[in-house]
Formats: C-alpha cells, sequence, structure tokens
C-alpha cells in the first residue's frame, strides 16, 4: 500500500468545479469562469504542445485534478506502461489537487476501445485492479481515486456487489472513492438498486470527490427504460436530489459537473456549479442543527 502523499498541487476545495473542456480555454483564460477548480480528462493533455501550455497557465489560478479515462484498471492484460508514462508525465507538469480513474476496462490486445467496460464482480477481478491501483500509485508517488462506473449489464457470476467491491479496493490499497452519483442513479436504475443502500455502504472517510453528470433514457421493446450515461445535458431532477443524500452522509466534498458531449455554453456550466454550491450551503447550514439536537 502506498504511502504517498493526498496531493501534491494545490488542494481542491470541498466547493463545486467544472470539467474544463477545450471549447472553454479561451474563455476561461480571459477571466470568464468564476469557479474554485477545475478537472480535466487527463489524456486530452498528453500530446503536449498548445494544450498542456494554456492547462499550465491556467493552473496557475485554478486548482486543477486530473481525471483519466483510459488506464483499463481492471484489465487482466495489464496495465500499459507507457500509458502510465504519459500519466505521470502530464501530473508532474500541472501538479493537480486530486487524480483519478475508473473502476472498469478498455483494452484488449493492445487495442483500446472508446469506452468504459464494466467487470465481473469478482475476487478475480477484485484482486486484478487492487494489483493495477497499487502499481499505478506507486509509479506515480500519488494517492488516486477510483470512480464506480456507470453499467448497463450484470454478470450472472459477479459474487460481490459493487459498492462492497468499491470499498475493498480501497481498504486494500488505500486509495480514495470518487462517488459519481449519477453512475449510481443509472446503475441503479438499470439494475434494480436501491440508490441509498449504495450511499449508505460507502465510508464517509473514503469518499474524496463527487461527480454530477446528465444521463438519457431510452424505452427498450419490452417496455423498460435503459438509463444511459451520456453526460450530454444538465444534470437531473433525480441525481440532485441523490446527491442532497450523498452531501447528508458525506459531508462537503469536492464536486464536479460533468458535460463532455454536446458542450454547452460556458455560463451553462457554472450554473450547475452554482447550483451544486448552493446545496453544499444549505447542508452546512443544517448540519450544525442537527449535531446539536
Amino acid at each position: 500500500m502506498i504511502q504517498a502523499d493526498r496531493n501534491h498541487g494545490a488542494s481542491i476545495p470541498a466547493r463545486a468545479g467544472i470539467g474544463l473542456r477545450f471549447q472553454h480555454h479561451q474563455a476561461v483564460l480571459d477571466g470568464q469562469a468564476d469557479v474554485p477548480w477545475m478537472e480535466v480528462h487527463t489524456e486530452n493533455y498528453m500530446g503536449g504542445g498548445r494544450a498542456i501550455r494554456c492547462l499550465e497557465t491556467i493552473r496557475g489560478d485554478v486548482p486543477i485534478s486530473l481525471h483519466g479515462v483510459g488506464l483499463s484498471l481492471g484489465s487482466a492484460e495489464g496495465i500499459d506502461p507507457a500509458h502510465l508514462r504519459r500519466i505521470k508525465d502530464v501530473a508532474e507538469r500541472i501538479e493537480p489537487g486530486l487524480m483519478s480513474e475508473h473502476i472498469a476496462w478498455s483494452s484488449v490486445a493492445g487495442s483500446y476501445v472508446p469506452d468504459l467496460l464494466p467487470l465481473p464482480m469478482t475476487e478475480e477481478a477484485l484482486e486484478v485492479v487492487c494489483r493495477h491501483v497499487d502499481q499505478t500509485q506507486t509509479f506515480l508517488n500519488r494517492r488516486i481515486l477510483v470512480e464506480n462506473p456507470s453499467t448497463y449489464i450484470r454478470f450472472r457470476y459477479s459474487t460481490i456487489s459493487e459498492w462492497e467491491f468499491m470499498v475493498a479496493v480501497a481498504r486494500r490499497t488505500g486509495c480514495g472513492i470518487l462517488c459519481d452519483v449519477n453512475n449510481i442513479f443509472v446503475s441503479a436504475s438499470n439494475h434494480g438498486w436501491d440508490c441509498s443502500q449504495y450511499l449508505a455502504a460507502l465510508p464517509p472517510e473514503l469518499v474524496e470527490e463527487i461527480h454530477l453528470a446528465g444521463h438519457a433514457s431510452r424505452t427498450m421493446p419490452d417496455g423498460t427504460k435503459l438509463r444511459i450515461d451520456d453526460h450530454a445535458s444538465a444534470v437531473s431532477d433525480e441525481v440532485w436530489q441523490l446527491y442532497r443524500q450523498a452531501l447528508a452522509r458525506f459531508g462537503p466534498v469536492p464536486t464536479l459537473i460533468e458535460w463532455d458531449n454536446e458542450v454547452p455554453a460556458l455560463e451553462t456550466l457554472l450554473g450547475e456549479a452554482r447550483h451544486a454550491a448552493r446545496l453544499i450551503d444549505d447542508m452546512q447550514e443544517r448540519r450544525p442543527k442537527a449535531d446539536a439536537a
């Protein structure tokens, strides 16, 4: 288990931030984003050039979190050492406050698929993920967070619930948990899980970041509804309600608005972040009263 620092750069505040996308680089450089922190996809800055120079400039004013989407922690073939090296190169230049990855796999036989594919929740898969998290943290000399997936299928031979799997990875490796509230809602809706049970199973001391995003729904031929985590719309009312539950359990946690497809105007993202900030403030105002009672 790595004993690395929790973060190396400016710490990420327990406030609401936004995902920084290329469309908004110039607006952010021009000072149009009054936001306490931002998160980027690490892979978008591996090519060097203008993109990472721009991010370095932004990083001088706003704390940055790096969120990886391609490390494939669940791959039975192991982590690509070249990819891990590129992640470290970005981290050394940006000095992020937090780094995170997904509980998923996305590569096979040296080829990457453009998706985060689900794992069977088994002891064997748990050993693979823990080994790769240990490898990643040791190589980076940084503690990372792992994010719960959004899933559309379940493996009949899974023996561990997803929430137990997440906690086991964190306990065994010393990593933290990035709780994606939208993903919980999507997966719970698709599989018939209880969202509240999922949140209740996550120890507050392990949850160090929350993601919020929009999702789509599709009615299948048999009349059932499939939720799809597409990050292409505003956060739904149901997810906002679940976020309130998450805040009540975990307290103030750095919260990110994700919007990766059909990216709207910067002001729309900032409006979503302001709504999350109000909920954080409301929770903090109520908590002392509840504690006193």
